[in-house]
């Protein structure tokens, strides 16, 4: 359902010219043309004919205009129009890999398990793109012969920003009336990209305004939506500039009011799909290069899962680059919602449209009046009025529907989105009844449980988390087997957010990891690598495997396990601290393996504990401080240790400090360690660290508790925040994608903002709050219903965005 990244890529002219046959072909289709028998278009169209001649049909065009020095410019230009960086735009409709969750196959999803709904969809869907039939006209040759002028001169970088803005709106004036075949045009289109990117906003406008009557064919057109996708974003430019709203509004508004008219066309159409993605996130103000509108899951989303965020207090991850036009948002979401009551069942299974809806769902997070009309309409229910004032938005029968759909893949990506943003009592709904008695059999599945996690992960309240236990914490053994530990790893992280059967939790993951005749001594061990254990033939003589990749879910499962009370984990810290030097060293080598060590470093425990692993690393300091990910592990190493070791970290940094200044994160490692001044003076360099560790450890004894946030007797020198999490999930996500691993990606030049941009964000919730209050103050007044498809107000500003 997706297309290509670089969709365009196809031989040049001047390529098929080098040989006899293509010379035959564009003689014969000239003969053809000339003999006016039938359009050259329609020939390539002819099944029989598209076997005998596989040429471009803009080829043959040009071709026919006259002398082969025209047939040598075009395909000169063709092959400029491959190096363009419009190549680098490919708009991606696959599915990220691993951009749903964790436990991802190296296969995709299963495409479903109910064969009867893929047809159905699919059938459906082919009845949506054959609705809207456009027959293109032809180009004529005057016509190509000025663009492909146009695409010399801008190519050969001899016109300044005044007369490229002027060629631009002369050219863009030359489409009017002309737009559909223009801009579906294959080569045609990348120089009407070009100038939609350079033209004034008045000019980008107006072109909008004239090709809206057929802006949903270019959008669904393999060539046009790059051309449809150029224009919003050249739109989103010019929202820095106040005065451009009103413009700007009305072009969008005239676009909108054509889509309403008959929106499923564009909706399962795979480039359409995109396209009118795009135009949603720019109505509602999101920016339009967030991941979420190319279907993968925000690494935001994913840290405030795993609870690996310092702060839950913004559970809004989306990115607002401007005000938004949230009437025109309202109008094209309500229009079509409205249009797609009958075919919903459709929509939630195809592929195109589940993106669509997911990306309207998302983008209105926080807006709870709103969501709790639209989500019902999304699940297929019935929104009588009587439901309302019942209280009930979920049908039983259709909760028996949903549970069935969950095994889809589309579907299943669509609810996710639903658990997400639902409100409270929607939530609850939708878990009493549809998931209730049935987690298990779900987590088994291939897509669903995907929808498990996220369904773990909003779990509201202990109540529920105790629901969750009962049915999966006596089969944790069966679902690590099936692997399926994603569902465990987001069950812990929902036990240590809610406070709820923490050390039922870990005491359930350590039986399901060893058997009542064993010693708890090799936990540690078999997370790291949990799929070689479970698929080893003789669990009882598994050892450690050498130089294996370690595994990023047991990784994972062993963070979550350190944020719990060192009271509870006294197994966990006692196997990981047993374990050889040589697998220390290898564990902090390993990319997952190190953030385990440095989640076990950032934890409560003792630290004569967290000393006795740190002096397994002596004597590799040095090598693991050239790698990324393990410049992070010495460095929380050294915060965790005595003056002692500290010392003995700076001297193994001292003696890689030229190779340390090649690498990136050398010179802040060699600044924050200040190992300059433990080279030109140790004794005053070993005072100061004294002198730190003294003030700590006089803050904790006045201020320190059991109850404190603080580990005790734990060094933290000035500037060791921990880094923010979100883009290590987002590193996370890349490794299980099975790309190489050599590093981590995180940016350490972050830490000394954390402070302010706290500090800024709460600033931001006054003002809010202070908005709110002022809100209620004011009467009272009727709201109309989301889904009426009336625009609110003519002012722009009068639904002001309650995120």
């Amino acid at each position: 359902g997706g297309r290509e990244q670089n969709p365009r890529h196809h031989q040049t002219l001047s390529e098929l010219q080098n040989t006899h046959k293509n010379l035959i072909q564009i003689v014969l289709l000239l003969l053809i043309r000339d003999s006016s028998i039938i359009h050259p278009r329609r020939v390539l169209s002819l099944s029989h004919a598209s076997s005998i001649f596989p040429l471009n049909t803009q080829t043959v065009c040009f071709a026919s205009s006259g002398s082969s020095r025209k047939i040598a410019l075009m395909g000169q230009r063709e092959k400029s129009s491959n190096n363009h960086s419009s190549r680098k735009r490919g708009m991606g409709r696959k599915d990220q890999k691993g951009g749903r969750g964790f436990d991802r196959d190296s296969n995709k999803r299963n495409q479903s398990n109910d064969s009867a709904n893929v047809k159905a969809a699919s059938k459906k869907q082919s009845e949506f793109e054959h609705q809207n039939q456009f027959v293109r006209k032809e180009i004529d040759p005057e016509t190509s012969k000025y663009f492909s002028e146009i695409a010399n001169l801008f190519d050969s970088n001899g016109v300044d920003l005044e007369e490229r803005s002027v060629i631009c709106g002369n050219a863009l004036e030359e489409t009017r009336g002309r737009e559909y075949e223009i801009a579906t045009d294959y080569i045609i289109s990348h120089v009407l990209q070009t100038l939609l990117e350079g033209c004034e906003l008045d000019q980008l406008c107006s072109f909008l305004r004239n090709s809206a009557s057929v802006f949903p064919a270019i959008a669904m057109d393999k060539s046009g939506s790059h051309v449809a996708e150029s224009a919003l974003k050249s739109l989103a430019t010019h929202l820095e500039n106040p005065d451009a709203y009103s413009v700007i509004e009305e072009a969008l508004l005239s676009i909108c009011k054509v889509i309403v008219e008959k929106p499923l066309e564009m909706i399962c159409n795979c480039h359409g799909s995109y396209v009118l993605r795009t135009l949603l996130s720019l109505c509602k103000g999101v920016s339009i290069e967030t991941p979420e509108l190319r279907g993968a899951k925000s690494s935001k989303a994913l840290a405030k899962r795993l609870n690996l965020k310092t702060s839950h207090s913004d559970e809004n991850n989306l990115e607002f680059s401007h005000q938004g036009f949230p009437d025109v948002f309202s109008y094209l979401l309500s229009g079509i919602l409205s249009c797609s009551r009958e075919d919903m069942k459709y929509l939630q299974v195809d592929q195109c449209s589940s993106l669509v809806l997911q990306t309207a769902l998302g983008l209105m997070v926080k807006q709870d009046d709103e969501l709790l009309e639209i989500i019902p309409l999304v699940l297929g229910c019935n929104n009588s009025a009587n439901g309302k004032e019942e209280g009930v938005l979920i049908e039983t029968d259709v909760a028996k529907e949903i549970l069935e759909s969950l095994k889809d893949n589309s579907f299943s990506h669509l609810m996710e989105v639903i658990l997400e943003v639902a409100p409270e009592s929607l939530y609850n709904e939708l878990f009493n009844k549809v998931f209730k008695n049935s987690l298990y059999d779900l987590s088994l599945d291939r897509s669903a449980n995907f929808v498990i996690q996220a369904l773990i992960s909003h779990a509201k309240n202990q109540e529920q988390m105790g629901l969750i236990w009962e049915e999966l914490a006596p089969r944790l053994k069966d679902l690590l087997e099936q692997g399926k530990s994603g569902v465990v790893t987001f069950l812990l992280a929902a036990s240590q957010r809610l406070q709820s059967h923490e050390h039922k939790c870990c005491e359930a993951l350590a039986d399901a990891l060893c058997s009542k005749n064993e010693t708890r001594i090799s936990i540690a061990p078999r997370l790291l690598f949990l799929d070689n254990y479970f698929y080893s033939q003789d669990k009882s003589t598994w050892e450690w495997a050498p130089g294996a990749k370690m595994h990023l879910m047991g990784c994972l499962i062993l963070q979550e396990i350190f944020k719990f009370s060192s009271e509870l984990i006294q197994p966990y810290i006692t196997s990981l601290t047993s374990m050889k030097p040589e697998y220390t060293v290898e564990t902090a080598k390993d990319p997952s393996g190190a953030r385990v060590i440095e989640a076990f470093l950032a934890s409560n425990a003792a630290s004569k504990q967290k000393r006795r692993l740190i002096i397994k690393l002596r004597g590799h300091f040095g090598e693991l401080s050239l790698h990324k990910s393990g410049s992070f592990t010495v460095e929380k190493c050294f915060d965790a240790c005595n003056v002692a070791l500290r010392e003995a970290i700076a001297a193994e940094l001292l003696e890689v400090k030229a190779d340390l200044l090649k690498t990136t994160q050398g010179p802040y490692l060699l600044r924050k360690l200040d190992i300059d001044g433990y080279a030109s003076r140790p004794e005053q360099w070993k005072s100061r660290q004294e002198a730190k560790q003294s003030t700590y450890n006089e803050f904790c004894s006045a201020f320190g508790s059991s109850k404190s946030n603080f580990p005790k007797n734990t060094f933290v020198s000035d500037a060791s925040e921990d880094a923010p999490q979100d883009v290590e999930v987002e590193s996370t996500r890349k490794e299980s994608d099975h790309r190489p691993t050599s590093g981590v990606k995180r940016h350490r030049e972050e830490h000394a903002k954390d402070k302010n941009v706290s500090f800024a964000g709460g600033k931001g919730t006054k003002q809010k709050k202070s908005k709110t209050s002022e809100a209620t103050d004011k009467p009272a007044t009727k709201k109309k219903p989301f889904l009426s498809g009336e625009m609110i107000g003519k002012n722009r500003y009068s639904n002001k965005l309650r995120i």
